[in-house]
């Protein structure tokens, strides 16, 4: 019984060794040299390469993998924001600023939120697959991908924009709370570099072509 354990373990940290080398030399390879045309490089690896065996070398899925990923980590930031506001009261109490505080971070979310509706936006387009674009045929396939890749480049330039709309209503504060430049902006901040990559990404793959 003693023998059969240890070569079923045998077998089995070799097949996992094989999957982390193939990953490793051969998929994330492809997300490394990606992620060079992304503002934020180290952070693009780092948030993309536990998914490199899925993308396998496909711009298209990088692009929707990486929209995902904003979307998640947009999606964590307005929920954490959330709570926040509803325990606001006991943090900035004391500051005579508190409820202008309280009433930014509600902002911030509404901002946050609108851009996650945008990434949605994206993704519904990128997952387009009845050869019209906007409801209407453009013409042919290249016609197509360049007319839903202009739309997804659109949506998330305005998903963007939304999270800088958050970070600029902090920067409108006279006297901005310890809160806002040591908890919330920080994880604003993050948004905007993991959205930033995705946009990087999915205009490489609009250059790129069909």
């Amino acid at each position: 019984m003693f023998l059969l354990f240890t070569t079923f373990l045998f077998i089995s940290q070799s097949i996992s060794a094989v999957h982390v080398r193939n990953t490793t030399t051969n998929d994330l390879d492809f997300i490394r040299t990606s992620c060079n045309a992304t503002e934020y490089p180290d952070l693009c690896v780092t948030s993309l390469s536990r998914y490199a065996s899925a993308v396998h070398k496909s711009p298209a899925k990088l692009a929707k993998l990486a929209i995902r990923v904003s979307m998640s980590e947009a999606k964590s930031t307005a929920g954490f924001l959330s709570k926040l506001t509803k325990s606001a009261v006991a943090v900035t109490a004391k500051h005579s600023q508190g409820e202008i505080t309280r009433a930014a971070i509600r902002d911030c979310v509404s901002n946050v939120e609108e851009a996650i509706d945008y990434m949605r936006d994206s993704l519904r387009q990128l997952g387009n697959k009845n050869g019209t674009c906007d409801g209407v045929t453009v013409g042919g396939p290249v016609e197509t991908f360049r007319c839903q890749m202009n739309n997804v480049q659109t949506y998330m330039t305005a998903a963007m924009t939304m999270e800088e709309t958050c970070t600029d209503g902090f920067d409108e504060m006279q006297k901005p709370v310890r809160i806002i430049n040591t908890t919330v902006r920080p994880r604003v901040e993050q948004v905007k570099r993991v959205t930033s990559n995705a946009l990087a990404l999915v205009v490489a793959y609009a250059n790129g072509g069909p």
